[in-house]
Order: structure tokens, then sequence, then C-alpha cells
């Protein structure tokens, strides 16, 4: 008997409100969406990996998607998404960066290697929510990704 795989999400932010606010805009959204938070990039490098504490692949499935800001503390977002996309198994995943950075050169350097995605986070709570639930609706509703392979 075949069970449906919620839509998984990989979310890397370090600051509590604002990974509020990506909660409460994606995480048990229609289709079964799962919302996974580390908060650092040397945790997310590690749940991508499987290593330390992430090494369980049920615990720590691959993502359909990855959710990172780039400010993060102990490896930096950039580090994270190059790591990513040299990496064959995790290439294919769709990486978007939702920072407070606009810095022409930060955004350059993402789509360099390989993000698909760069969103900048309004400053103002109301405009945040909106910009996330057009993410939402996007992602979620709009976008087809192709099916993950069946687990072993």
């Amino acid at each position: 008997m075949s069970t449906v795989q919620p839509f998984l999400i990989l979310h890397v932010e370090d600051d509590p409100a604002h990974a509020v606010i990506v909660r409460r805009n994606l995480a048990g959204t229609q289709g079964g969406t799962r919302l996974n938070l580390v908060k650092d990039g040397r945790a997310a490098l590690d749940y991508l990996f499987r290593q330390g504490v992430f090494c369980d692949p049920e615990s720590s499935p691959r993502p359909d998607l990855i959710v990172m800001d780039l400010r993060l503390p102990k490896v930096d977002g950039l580090e994270v998404l190059r790591q990513v996309k040299q990496d064959a198994g995790l290439r294919p995943i769709p990486v978007v960066v939702l920072t407070t950075s606009g810095a022409e050169r930060d955004i350059r350097d993402a789509y360099a290697m390989g993000v698909t995605s760069y969103l900048v986070k309004p400053t103002s709570l109301q405009e945040f929510t909106q910009m996330m639930d057009a993410f939402r609706r996007y992602w979620l509703e709009l976008n087809h990704l192709p099916s993950r392979p069946s687990p072993l």
C-alpha cells in the first residue's frame, strides 16, 4: 500500500521570529507540507549529508526544497549552497535564499552557485507575511517538481 509523502522543506534560519513567520505560512498547508528547521549552516550540512545527529534517513529525509538564510552561524549560507550544488545527490534539490541581504554581490554570488531563487525579507511583518503567502502558493500549489524516489 502506497502512502503519499508530505512535501518536505528544510528551513535553515537562525532568527526565531523569522522562523515563526515562515512556519505559520508553510507548515501544515495543503498536501501535508512538513517543515524541518535547523538553526545554523553546520546543522544544515549535517542534515543534508546525514552526519552526526542526522545520520538516520528516517529522521532526516531528503527535502523537496531548501529555504535558507545567507547570514548563518557556524557555516555561511553561501558555503552551504556551494556544497549542496557540488554534490550530485543534492544538486537537483531547489534552493531558495530567504535573507535580509539585498546586496548585489550576495545575489550575484548565490546565482553563480546555482540558487533557484533569491528573496529579500521585507522589514514589515505584513509584507513578510504577504511574501510568504505568495511563496507558498507558488511552491506548494503552482510549481511542479519531479517525484521523489521511494525510500529504500
